[in-house]
């Protein structure tokens, strides 16, 4: 089954390139909504862009193709709410530089899980790209100089468990049984996330609700980063050149520090721009790795 949302391969291609800039703005907006709870801000912004996606499918006469197995909808709703809740729980938790560069490890997991889980070669640039990665994940939680205490511990593994969500749900989605999905089931993806996301709040959370200063953040939100990102980045990755996509996503996690910074939500410290350079140039070696096996 092929996606409609899809056109020639450089089109596609294009697509994820505007996925990943949409990403760049996820922690600015994700600060801009706080301090509402995680679930909450998760639940909402999924609310948000599910219903826009939702409206796209159906004035195209496609709401069938949101009919899917179950394995379907556990990767879909598993890996966009599990997702999103970590990364704004990490954002809340943690100084928000640091916990949104940790979180950008999942480039580099990705390219780490496609061994076991796609079956394609690693080899030695690969392996040393993942390295880098690493050793920018120790600086951070080393000399973050923020405080390492509880509070700031909890935002890190929040963080980490963010980036092996997503790597996991990415990865997972280029297998034979999922390649298939059109790119229209997104949509209901997104509104499972928010009634699951938004169940959770209501068990776990403390009672809340945005006020009217937050609510532009959420909108934007849902639009951008929760929601057109991921119709874009499902066409990206299914149609277009994943080679490139893989090399332009390592830069995404600079421009959204820089955003934090311009913002004045962080401050950019020797530790944080190496740990940035180090991400950067991990990644970018790991993607232009030789395709051949072994090199």
């Amino acid at each position: 089954m092929t996606t409609s949302f899809q056109g020639g391969a450089a089109g596609a291609t294009l697509a994820g390139c505007a996925a990943l800039l949409l990403w760049a703005f996820l922690a600015l907006l994700a600060r801009l909504a706080q301090p509402l709870p995680p679930l909450l801000l998760t639940g909402l912004a999924f609310a948000v862009g599910g219903l826009l996606g939702l409206g796209v499918v159906a004035a195209r006469g496609r709401l069938g193709r949101l009919r899917q197995p179950w394995p379907v909808w556990l990767h879909g709703v598993g890996g966009l709410a599990g997702y999103h809740a970590l990364y704004f729980a990490a954002l809340a938790l943690a100084p928000p530089v640091e916990a949104n560069l940790l979180n950008y490890m999942w480039p580099l997991l990705i390219v780490l899980l496609s061994g076991p889980i796609r079956g394609l070669h690693l080899g030695p640039r690969r392996l040393a790209g993942v390295g880098l990665g690493a050793v920018s994940a120790v600086l951070l939680l080393a000399g973050g100089g923020q405080g390492f205490g509880g509070g700031s511990l909890a935002g890190y593994a929040a963080a980490a468990g963010a980036a092996v969500t997503w790597a996991l749900y990415s990865v997972l989605a280029g297998t034979p049984r999922l390649a298939g999905v059109p790119t229209e089931a997104v949509a209901g993806f997104c509104l499972a996330s928010a009634a699951v996301a938004l169940g959770l709040h209501a068990l776990v959370e403390p009672a809340a609700w945005p006020a009217a200063a937050q609510w532009p953040a959420i909108l934007l939100l849902g639009a951008g980063p929760v929601g057109a990102a991921f119709f874009l980045w499902d066409v990206g990755m299914k149609r277009g050149d994943p080679r490139l996509l893989g090399t332009l996503a390592y830069a995404t996690p600079v421009a959204s520090t820089l955003l934090l910074v311009v913002a004045g939500e962080g401050r950019l410290s020797g530790t944080v721009l190496l740990a940035a350079l180090l991400v950067v140039g991990g990644g970018a070696l790991a993607a232009t790795a030789p395709a051949e096996a072994g090199r």
